[in-house]
């Protein structure tokens, strides 16, 4: 096998040399890119509706190309999913991400091209081992298993055709190449199962038979595993089942939080974390430095970048910039174009630049308030939904909230802690948090796949506040009046830990 782990070593660096020229031409890469997608797109229904064909420039694809939302494009992945084609893009789309919802649905479907499999999903990985094999050439990394935490699918048969549906991962898995299948655990059959408290069980007990090097994945999703494998196998920590182990590749949430855990839990020195910033819509960012949380952005992946200033993203006609005007540690939120049909799509998340040469980023935040320490991405309007339900059944009137996560603690599951100012507080705290809970699960279906028998996220911790306690603590941040008011929802414990505090001083 140390063959073997020196030959898939080689080949991985050999793509370095790539990642340096998109690196020290990056204007010239993203500006190929632009030609090619408009070129791509020209003969869709898209296409003609905007006229592709005289698309000669940037700005003139600005003037003409609305910036759209997952609402905008909607009707169109509708009809896509019912088996038309050559509405987005040109070839054929079989594959639909499903990710969390937005205002009016339950739940994303991105559409997924074998472009963007190949060109964006699949590069990203491959450029994810090779950096790392780059920053650490003393790596035996595939002399044993990697070990990839994987969603699931469902297939639709709709006019005869199949059309798959599931989590992106899923999606990735089902069309690994037969090498990257042999390198991996667990198998195909446990990887794609969709009732989560059996397949953790299933991936624990075969995946602790297995020499794992390495693992990728969701860090909650990936702490039940490795809770339940050091169950099974009486362990302490991960470096006595898995003597080899030396990285974990993670993305999807804020790693912060889980990092002193996984210390613990793999307390060998050797042990490396690496970053990736990878969506349903594409693969954008990789950890390329040893020692630093900063994201290289990957510029040659069938994406076109825009940005938009933070402070202009409610204007009604905010205007995006290209990659060369960016400026350091200014927050942006990211527009993109891609090769599978999403035309100057708002992603939904903000970034700042930490260095323009190469270009590195890291990610701020949401363009809206939400919570997603778990993978459950709650937004705001599932949060206002989900209350006025539970209001409404338990006839009180809310006043004022805030809301935030409890993480994962020992052997307890993490919850979300909800601050709320009632006009009179209700009857039964616990029917109103049951009713918030089945509400949230039925307007957000990540929230409720997190749910699922209180395995990463047990029920909501309501906390009634007495009246006038919101207005004190803007008062004591010297908030009172004009357009200040409370967060509703945080993906971190400092507000909630403020308005506490004030209480409890």
């Amino acid at each position: 096998m140390a063959i073997f782990n020196t030959l898939v070593s080689w080949l991985m660096n050999k793509r370095i040399h790539q990642i340096e020229l998109f690196i020290k031409y990056p204007h010239d890469v993203q500006d190929e890119w632009f030609r090619r997608l408009i070129n791509l797109g020209k003969m869709t229904e898209w296409g003609k509706e905007f006229d592709y064909k005289s698309i000669r420039n940037v700005d003139q694809y600005n003037e003409r190309v609305p910036i759209s939302t997952y609402e905008d494009l909607k009707p169109y992945i509708d009809r896509l999913r019912q088996g038309e084609q050559n509405i987005l893009w040109p070839e054929e789309i079989k594959w639909f991400a499903k990710s969390s919802g937005t205002t009016s649905s339950k739940s994303k479907f991105i559409p997924v091209s074998n472009s963007a499999l190949d060109e964006c999903h699949f590069k990203g990985g491959k450029d994810m081992l090779s950096l790392y094999i780059h920053n650490n050439p003393e790596s035996m990394i595939f002399d044993g298993k990697g070990l990839v935490m994987g969603g699931s699918h469902n297939i639709s048969e709709i006019n005869n055709d199949s059309y798959y549906d599931g989590d992106l991962s899923a999606i990735i898995i089902q069309n690994l190449p037969f090498w990257a299948q042999f390198l991996k655990t667990p198998n195909l059959s446990i990887a794609l199962m969709d009732e989560w408290e059996a397949k953790i069980d299933m991936m624990a007990r075969e995946t602790m038979q297995h020499d794992v090097t390495s693992i990728s994945g969701v860090p909650s999703w990936t702490m039940l595993l490795i809770k339940k494998v050091l169950e099974l196998t009486g362990e302490s920590n991960l470096t006595d089942v898995w003597p080899n182990l030396e990285v974990f590749f993670h993305g999807g949430v804020n790693f912060d939080p889980y990092r002193e855990q996984f210390k613990q839990l793999i307390p060998s020195h050797g042990m490396n974390y690496m970053e990736t910033y990878n969506a349903s819509e594409g693969f954008f960012g990789i950890q390329d430095q040893k020692n630093s949380t900063e994201l290289l952005l990957m510029l040659d992946y069938g994406i076109f970048y825009e940005f938009i200033p933070a402070e202009n993203l409610n204007d009604e006609h905010p205007k995006a910039i290209q990659l060369e005007q960016v400026e350091l540690n200014h927050n942006y939120a990211l527009v993109i174009t891609t090769n599978a049909g999403l035309w100057r799509y708002l992603i939904g998340d903000t970034v700042k630049f930490t260095s323009i040469n190469p270009y590195r980023i890291k990610i701020t935040g949401r363009t809206k308030n939400f919570i997603n320490a778990f993978g459950e991405e709650l937004i705001i309007d599932n949060a206002e939904k989900a209350l006025a339900i539970a209001c409404s059944k338990c006839h009180v009137n809310i006043i004022d909230y805030t809301a935030a996560p409890l993480y994962l603690s020992g052997k307890e599951s993490g919850a979300h802690e909800w601050l709320i100012e009632f006009d009179q507080p209700p009857q039964n705290i616990e029917y109103f948090a049951e009713t918030l809970d089945n509400a949230l699960k039925s307007l957000n279906s990540d929230y409720e796949a997190k749910r699922y028998r209180n395995m990463i996220l047990r029920s909501p911790i309501i906390r009634t506040l007495e009246s006038g306690t919101f207005y004190n603590w803007l008062k004591i941040k010297g908030k009172l009046g004009g357009q200040n008011k409370v967060p509703r929802l945080s993906n971190n414990r400092e507000i909630v830990e403020q308005i506490l505090s004030s209480i409890n001083p």
